[in-house]
């Protein structure tokens, strides 16, 4: 995929490294070139310095050929601007924006951007583990995700995650086994005795 990043801070730059050596081709914009200091030594991706919101600057961070754009700079009214103008004027098909207020995130979410609240998770992690709970929940926009986890019901051992009849509301998500977290929609797993079952269920 060809992807830009607008904001080359430690999100940014992580973000940046991590989707190069997945193998994509991934350019970031700036307003400080000091900032690409942040960089990874291995980012093969390319740079463009310049304020984000200028159309001509994202023109030349190649917005116009572009799958996916991440708005993930540390200001919240620019990482909106960026994201509209990547949608409605550069018609890029998949745009998130880092929000850190969580009031704007429910309202941005409104008007169809999607957008991600590091304040929210971060609240929601640090919540359940005060209270040691066995559920977490995750804000993205509008909708919740719950995750609870539950020792394998002994009915199901042996029985393969492919054979799992789910309610419609609610997905077998991982199995912990062993201090692993094997993915459930990876491949088909047999559970066994011991095992966790992470389940996923979203709510609005």
């Amino acid at each position: 995929m060809n992807i830009l990043i607008v904001g080359c801070g430690r999100m940014g730059a992580s973000l940046a490294g991590m989707l190069c050596r997945e193998g994509h081709d991934v350019s970031v914009v700036d307003r400080h070139e000091s900032s690409f200091s942040l960089l990874p030594e291995d980012y093969n991706g390319y740079t463009t310095v310049g304020v984000p919101i200028d159309q001509d600057v994202l023109r030349r961070a190649g917005i116009e050929s572009c799958d996916a754009v991440a708005a993930v700079s540390p200001d919240d009214n620019v990482n909106i601007m960026v994201s509209q103008l990547a949608k409605r004027l550069f018609k890029v098909k998949t745009v998130i924006a880092r929000i850190y207020d969580p009031a704007r995130e429910s309202v941005y979410s409104h008007f169809g951007l999607d957008t991600i609240c590091p304040t929210n998770i971060a609240v929601d992690s640090v919540r359940s583990a005060l209270l040691s709970q066995q559920s977490q929940q995750l804000h993205f926009g509008c909708s919740t995700l719950s995750f609870r986890t539950i020792p394998v019901p002994e009915r199901l051992i042996g029985v393969s995650t492919d054979d799992i009849e789910e309610p419609a509301d609610q997905q077998l998500f991982a199995v912990l086994r062993g201090g692993q977290t094997l993915l459930a929609g990876k491949e088909a797993l047999t559970l066994q005795s011991g095992d966790q079952l992470i389940i996923a269920r979203v709510s609005d």
